[in-house]
């Protein structure tokens, strides 16, 4: 439909007959599984955007009721055409909530439009402003909207004024079952988020322009085949759409039914079953302030405990403690950090395929993993957490089955009907599934099975299976109530049952007092799941190049979903699917050296892992791969956990991207905004990944500014433009390519061979607990946090929070200032020395260094090593110590050229 404009506004006047027909009925037509929600399209060519064309007179059509308070409050309007209709409800000036359907005559305006359980943010500001114009525009303080004859929401920003004009969402065929809307909106640039969904293998880079959002179920989420192994299809609906000079807005659609999203030309299609359509246009100040929209209203992410931005240690599996215990010792001596050991469902004692199979006793197999409280409790003494795996089915031969049903805690075939029973692909066994949607089931599995892990020192929890990836068509759940009925089928809750998994753990560890962080490693989920604690890893994904290049994809939309911690099996789940020559073991180390670097970078935790039933496939970075490359990069790692750490408190306080993509950072550049083998660390560091057979150089893009090289320290000024055949290798050591920002603060943690742990344990007993802070000489600041990295009392304002800032003086002097700290937590330190690194680029060594205005001695690099003040000089960084201070007092170091 082409767009009209008329005294910058925006008004779809092209609606067609067919729209017209749509949107007022024909005969219903149910279609559980419509072809086309499930089948692949071929891709296209990203399409041209619309071109405007001439002005027409519109007037939009006064709403046939409405109520609210206008300026300080919520308005609520309603909209009909035969039997179809629409509510508008303007919750504040950047958020409008809307409804489409059949909506009864009888509906009341003071009730506030249905939501799913996605939605935790029910209560919002209010209008700061608001009018109803005598032209059916209403106007708040930020969106307005005008509604035409067939439904059509026109929709503009009008914070932004002439040009702020977004666009048309049109309906069709609001009275039958399948639905769809039109989404005909103005110089989309680029289209993000939407969950995971994995491009073509080997694609790295591409927003939604040009291609479709599908799902090969009938329901949603569902585990595919892909590429030698299997990866999620995880729906979350919120999309974000790009515009000129880097303004956004979203549209997030609340609904758990399956969804397909068109974007190979324009207007692009939305396509759902079910009784209505509803969701939320999101403004926000860019794409980023769109994100932090959306992850207000569905809950932002809680800090995930210290030791999950370390390294776990996960295969498929551990048969015994020994066997983990021969990893861990292995990797102690290689002098690798690692943080946890992730158990698979060997620690309840495996599964085999028929009633009898262990799998949902949730009880230790004594027989090999003996005395667990003991061991738990022995290896979090010497820095490694445990996490556990847990499936949502439970063998029809455990007397937890037997319990279970008799409790009505069991999903049921039908209405009033028997437990289910899965026998169809029996590898786990076969019996019945836990039904997560009755809060009493969650509350009381929890509180049997779970919580006495939590209380034998279980740090983490690994829920498998959770798309579901087994269910019955004809199951019934305790479902949720709808706004005109209960939801209860497979269809209403499918895309929602890992969300309630999720749920009760977090539920539980709230009735039981827990003070332990939870943190959920789950291969499912949906728009609000980040909230309980949830990072998602993307399945069992084949040991091959290719389908590591398409997670970096990936990865980059489930960023734009709310998603920050998002990982892999790392090195592959499924080593058949290797490429090239699988006999070479050069060709699989080159493969697991190249994922583990990405890995130590982008992971939450990072996690290698396979599948190793034969034990006779390696997955600990010590034993596979280029062991001193992989030993550099969980080194970075681990000196990284600082900066990583505080970006985690900026995603839990205000929704900002741990690992936002380039066209969040950067959404003015058009270069940019396909980007997706290049990722941001916060806003101060990138990195250029790699996946690719016999890889040893690859092109970067670095956007207008100045660089730094990471490694190398060298200035590199950008125009906006490619830095062709940058070297993977340095000195015969694999490395991805990173750079820094001008102005960029990272603060760091001390690493070497003594390092254990995330905490910085030392294997000698020492203690380095001094603050580094490297600073790329330019302007900017960033805001170091620091709690107990264990408890939840964060939350309650126990954390230690210390700006970090430079800049330049009117002398050309840099100034860079680590702030007076204010707030405090258990244990920590009141007195500490500080490092602080500056990476001057083209100006070269300073003339003279001070430290609160008073000058400091150079020295040499040997002298400063044992030295507890001055400074040195190494030809390309300068370090300075400021010997140890009280961290409520400010320290600043000046440089002087």
């Amino acid at each position: 439909m082409a767009s009209k404009r008329r005294n910058g506004w925006v008004w779809g006047l092209a609606v067609g007959a067919a729209l017209l027909l749509g949107a007022c009925g024909g005969p219903e037509k149910i279609l559980p599984t419509p072809a086309d929600l499930t089948t692949e399209p071929e891709h296209t060519a990203v399409p041209a955007a619309p071109t405007p064309e001439a002005a027409e007179p519109f007037t939009g059509v006064q709403p046939s009721a409405w109520v609210g308070d206008g300026a300080g409050g919520v308005m609520r309007l309603r909209f009909d055409r035969g039997e179809a209709s629409l509510i508008l409800e303007f919750l504040a000036d950047d958020r409008l909530h809307f409804e489409m359907g059949k909506i009864p005559a009888g509906r009341s305006l003071d009730e506030p439009i249905f939501t799913t359980p996605s939605v935790l943010q029910t209560e919002d500001a209010g209008l700061s402003a608001w009018q109803l114009a005598p032209d059916g525009r209403m106007v708040s303080g930020g969106l307005a909207a005008a509604v035409d004859a067939e439904l059509c929401i026109h929709l503009e920003d009008t914070r932004l004024g002439a040009g702020g004009e977004l666009g048309v969402i049109c309906p069709e065929n609001l009275t039958q079952r399948r639905k769809r809307l039109r989404l005909d909106f103005n110089e989309v640039r680029g289209v993000y988020g939407l969950g995971q969904q994995f491009p073509q293998p080997g694609v790295s880079n591409g927003d939604w322009l040009g291609r479709v959002r599908f799902s090969s179920s009938g329901y949603g989420n569902v585990m595919e085949g892909y590429n030698g192994g299997a990866v999620g299809n995880t729906q979350i609906p919120v999309a974000t759409f790009l515009r000129a000079g880097g303004q956004a807005f979203g549209l997030y659609m609340d609904s758990a039914a399956p969804q397909r999203w068109d974007f190979r030309e324009s207007p692009y299609v939305f396509t759902t079953s079910g009784d209505w359509i509803r969701g939320y246009v999101l403004l926000g100040d860019g794409p980023a302030g769109v994100r932090a929209q959306y992850l207000e209203l569905t809950g932002r992410p809680p800090v995930p405990p210290r030791k999950m931005f370390g390294m776990w240690v996960s295969e498929y599996g551990f048969d015994n403690w020994a066997e983990m215990d021969d990893k861990i010792s292995s990797l102690r001596a290689a002098n690798f950090p690692v943080d946890g050991v992730v158990l698979d469902l060997q620690w309840f004692g495996g599964i085999q395929q028929d009633e009898n199979s262990r799998m949902g006793s949730l009880r230790w197999d004594t027989q090999n993993f003996p005395n667990p409280a003991g061991k738990i409790q022995a290896l979090r003494a010497d820095g490694i957490g445990v996490m556990t795996i847990e499936e949502p089915y439970i063998s029809r031969g455990l007397p937890e089955h037997a319990d279970l049903a008799a409790r009505g805690y069991l999903v049921r075939q039908g209405e009033g009907g028997e437990p289910v029973f899965l026998q169809e692909n029996p590898w786990w066994g076969k019996g019945g599934m836990l039904d997560w949607t009755l809060p009493e089931a969650g509350a009381y599995w929890h509180d049997i099975r779970r919580q006495p892990l939590v209380d034998m020192g279980v740090m983490a929890h690994w829920t498998d299976l959770g798309e579901p990836e087994q269910f019955s068509a004809a199951a019934r759940y305790a479902g949720l109530p709808g706004d005109y009925g209960p939801l209860n089928t497979h269809a209403d809750v499918s895309n929602l049952y890992n969300f309630f998994w999720s749920q009760s753990l977090f539920e539980g560890y709230a009735r039981n007092g827990v003070v332990q962080r939870l943190f959920i490693l789950s291969r499912s989920g949906t728009a609000g799941s980040q909230r309980f604690g949830v990072a998602m890893w993307s399945g069992d994904i084949g040991s091959n190049r290719t389908s590591l290049a398409a997670h970096f994809n990936a990865q980059m939309h489930m960023s734009f979903s709310g998603m920050d911690y998002y990982g892999t099996d790392i090195g592959g789940f499924h080593r058949g699917g290797l490429e090239g020559n699988t006999m070479l073991k050069a060709n699989l180390d080159e493969m697991y050296t190249q994922w583990f670097a990405y890995g130590a970078l982008f992971d939450v935790p990072v996690r290698p892992h396979t599948e190793n039933l034969c034990n006779c496939k390696e997955t600990a970075p010590d034993r596979i791969g280029d062991a001193q490359a992989n030993l550099g990069a969980l080194r970075l790692r681990y000196a990284l956990i600082p900066t990583l750490y505080s970006l985690a408190h900026r995603a839990y306080l205000a929704g900002e991207a741990v690992y936002p993509p380039l066209a969040m950072v950067f959404p003015q550049d058009d270069a940019a905004l396909t980007i997706g083998d290049q990722k941001m660390i916060g806003s101060g560091l990138m990195a250029a990944a790699g996946a690719r057979l016999n890889l040893q150089k690859r092109d970067v893009y670095l956007p207008a500014g100045t660089w730094f090289d990471f490694y190398t320290q060298e200035e590199l000024v950008s125009q906006g433009q490619v830095l062709k055949d940058v070297p993977m290798y340095t000195a015969g050591i694999y490395r991805v390519p990173l750079y820094a920002r001008a102005g960029a603060i990272l603060p760091l943690m001390f690493v070497d061979e003594q390092t254990m742990d995330a905490f910085g344990r030392r294997k000698d007993g020492s203690v380095r607990d001094e603050l580094i802070v490297r600073a790329y000489a330019g302007e900017g600041s960033f805001e170091l946090f620091e709690d107990d990295g264990q408890t939840t009392a964060y939350q309650r304002g126990e954390v230690r929070r210390t700006l970090l800032s430079q800049g330049w003086g009117e002398d050309g002097g840099l100034r860079v200032v680590i702030g007076a700290a204010s707030g405090a937590y258990e244990g920590m330190t009141a007195q500490r020395q500080n490092v602080v690194e500056v990476v001057p680029g083209a100006k070269g060594a300073p003339r003279e260094v001070l430290l609160n205005g008073t000058a400091l001695p150079r020295q040499t690099a040997q002298v400063w090593g044992q030295s507890a003040v001055g400074w040195t000089w190494d030809g390309k960084v300068a370090r300075v110590k400021s010997g140890v201070r009280d961290t409520a007092q400010e320290t600043a170091v000046t440089l002087v050229w």
